[in-house]
């Protein structure tokens, strides 16, 4: 468990450092929805790109302005730092309008900060819809990444090794998948804070040593005894976050525990096992595009919301602490829609808006937080007194 924390509060890692010195690729990339598997089968780490350790927005500000999204200005800003002068590849994608931009940012500022864009430099196109044409230009679109990366690397990606870089990933889905069974059950010995710290580990190490770290984390659980129930079950959602202090912020000297979350580093970004029989190409592309439950997503709000209702049915949540960052619109506008409709469903809820990066407004968060707890405490002592 600990190496999981050394990797989630660190770009650079151990595990990633290790690899480099066997003159083994990293490529960089932003979004959830690129498959890792294609680069897994090249014999390439994907590195899922974060925007810790930054100490500044100089650089952010001076490309992006002001009123955006702080999440890419952060990646700006340690990009055009050399804190990604390691990898040998990044691939962008548009998550959103300021993650689109990210792009054409990055490649500005590298006309005044040499060095800073990789040989291969790749704009990812993610569609908006699963259905019909949507599907169709996704996998067209990771046909394209197949053969840049064949090309620029000389490697060659074929079905078989597909097949093997899936079936390893969907091992590493399926132990997740009993650790959040654990963690999301009554009686549970799993932090919030550390299965978070688990999931995002699992987007910067090797997949065979991830893996390997996992079973040892699942056999240790299994022998421990059942918690205590007495904490409150907390469920986080929102805008995208990489910050395992958030929920330390829950979680550390309160009387409760994130038992469900729904945020792109967390289980979310796992899913389903991808489908090992089929057409490897068609089977990725069904997984991270047919199966998403982002925002970003054309005419899905019910179908997330029914998903986070179904998970706070079956984690019995007290309450759902629902963040976003400033300038986000996706999350912004979609937790004031789940508010709505599950305060309507007698489920408590928080609204937090903030910043992405170092937690300058801890203090105010704290706050927020701890008489949200309060008033699930008194809550809880209505429903027994009654």
């Amino acid at each position: 468990m600990q190496l999981f924390h050394d990797v989630a509060n660190h770009i650079e890692c151990q595990p990633l450092n290790d690899w480099r010195a066997k003159n083994r690729p990293v490529v960089g990339y932003t979004c959830s929805q690129v498959p890792a598997e294609i680069f897994y089968a090249a014999g390439i780490l994907p590195m899922r790109l974060r925007g810790i350790e930054t100490d500044g927005m100089d650089i952010g500000d001076a490309y992006y302005g002001p009123f955006i999204c702080s999440f890419p200005k952060c990646l700006l800003q340690l990009a055009g730092k050399g804190a990604f002068k390691f990898v040998d590849g990044v691939v962008i994608t548009p998550g959103c309008d300021a993650m689109r931009r990210l792009d054409e940012c990055w490649r500005k500022a590298g006309e005044d900060y040499q060095g800073i864009i990789p040989d291969f430099f790749y704009y990812f196109d993610v569609p908006h819809k699963a259905e019909g044409h949507g599907m169709e230009w996704f996998v067209e679109e990771i046909e394209y990444l197949i053969a840049e990366i064949e090309d620029h690397f000389s490697v060659e990606i074929t079905d078989a090794k597909l097949r093997e870089a899936i079936a390893e990933y969907n091992k590493g889905r399926r132990l997740l998948d009993e650790i959040e069974a654990i963690r999301s059950a009554e009686g549970g010995t799993v932090s919030g804070t550390d299965m978070f710290a688990a999931t995002i580990a699992g987007t910067v190490m090797p997949r065979a040593l991830y893996n390997a770290q996992l079973e040892q984390w699942l056999k240790s659980l299994k022998e421990q005894p059942p918690a205590e129930n007495a904490r409150k079950r907390i469920m986080l959602i929102g805008s995208i976050t990489d910050d395992v202090d958030l929920f330390r912020l829950i979680e550390f000297g309160t009387d409760a525990v994130v038992v469900s979350e729904n945020l792109c580093f967390g289980v979310r970004s796992e899913g389903r096992p991808v489908d090992e029989a089929g057409n490897p190409i068609g089977a990725l592309a069904e997984h991270y595009l047919g199966e998403s439950a982002c925002p970003r997503m054309y005419g899905r709000h019910k179908q997330r919301l029914a998903v986070l209702q179904e998970k706070i049915e079956q984690s019995k949540i007290d309450g759902v602490i629902m963040q976003n960052i400033r300038f986000c619109d996706l999350h912004g506008a979609e937790n004031a829609l789940f508010e709505k409709a599950l305060e309507a469903q007698g489920i408590p809820c928080l609204r937090l808006e903030r910043e992405y990066g170092p937690m300058i407004d801890k203090g105010r968060l704290k706050l927020r937080i701890n008489a949200f707890l309060e008033r699930l405490g008194r809550r809880r002592q209505y429903a027994r007194s009654n």
